[in-house]
């Protein structure tokens, strides 16, 4: 039987279409056949030797089904990219970052060779992450629906505007403010826009629902962790100004005034592929840079960091 896996790359940048070239030389000589996006395709060498040609195929949910695992090559918006094509096959992704900081992703650049011989060898574990699931409900219109792995964005569509926001948790309101917007997170999309906006990091094996007010003008409008079971809404006042649901940076639908935006857990995870078992401190430490040894002197742990 063939083996398939889905090549997802960052094709902007002609460092990485290199080295997307090497991935296809070598898994191709492992035997193991690769599908391309066809727009990412057309940015990558042609040197390749004959019969080692990726498969081009389109951006669709049939783009992924089938295959071991999605290999990507960028930063974390390559790998949300990705993530709309593997999560609807259940198709683990396994990025490995040529980007920033790369949050999302499992190896850096100089770790390529490790993570290329895991895919040949399998030798890697799979983790689910859970999404969050929005739907867009006018009075006079039909339900749009969206889903993200990182956040979902009830946003401004204009500055100087300010949204008239009620928030509800499980049927009940909660408060009312006026913000430029609202974040939804799961813990995954803890460290991205909810954390610029000020939210807490929340460790992935904690199942929840982040929300974070926007700049919100009310005494009450901090961050709140609720339960993972709970039922989230943002009614937008019909006497003011639309909004827009931005659904991990990449998918939007229209949120007009009177509007109600519902947000609860996603019944598919996305999978990620773990080369070795990672505490989340040591990837948050890493990829922040933070400050682990300290200057008041020796800490009580005989492991701490703080004494060198």
């Amino acid at each position: 039987m063939t083996r398939e896996a889905l090549l997802v790359v960052n094709s902007g940048r002609p460092q990485n279409q290199e080295v997307a070239a090497g991935v296809v030389r070598r898994l191709a000589s492992a035997g193991i056949r690769l599908r391309v996006f066809a727009d990412e395709w057309a940015e990558l060498p042609r040197d390749l030797p004959s019969g080692l040609e990726p498969f081009p195929v389109d951006f669709t949910p049939e783009a992924a089904k089938g295959v071991e695992v999605a290999i990507v090559l960028g930063g974390d918006g390559t790998l949300l990219r990705a993530a709309e094509v593997a999560r609807p096959a259940g198709v683990p992704l396994l990025g490995v970052n040529l980007g920033r900081v790369g949050f999302l992703a499992e190896a850096e650049s100089e770790s390529l060779d490790e993570a290329v011989s895991a895919v040949i060898e399998g030798g890697y574990h799979v983790e689910e992450r859970m999404t969050v699931e929005a739907a867009v409900a006018v009075d006079d219109g039909p339900v749009r629906r969206g889903w993200a792995l990182n956040e979902a964005a009830v946003d401004r569509t204009r500055r100087g505007r300010i949204l008239d926001v009620l928030l509800e948790v499980d049927g009940r309101p909660v408060t009312s403010f006026g913000c430029d917007g609202v974040v939804c997170a799961t813990p995954t999309g803890s460290t991205a826009y909810a954390f610029s906006a000020g939210g807490p990091v929340i460790w992935p094996e904690v199942e929840a629902l982040l929300l974070v007010p926007l700049t919100a003008h009310a005494l009450f409008a901090r961050p709140l962790v609720v339960s993972p079971r709970s039922e989230v809404a943002l009614e937008i006042d019909a006497r003011g100004y639309p909004a827009v649901l931005v659904c991990d940076g990449r998918r939007t639908i229209g949120v007009p005034p009177g509007a109600r935006v519902e947000l609860t857990r996603g019944d598919a995870p996305v999978r990620l592929v773990r080369l070795r078992d990672q505490p989340f401190t040591d990837r948050l430490v890493r990829k922040f840079e933070l400050p682990v040894r300290g200057w008041r002197g020796a800490a009580a742990s005989p492991h701490s960091a703080w004494n060198g």
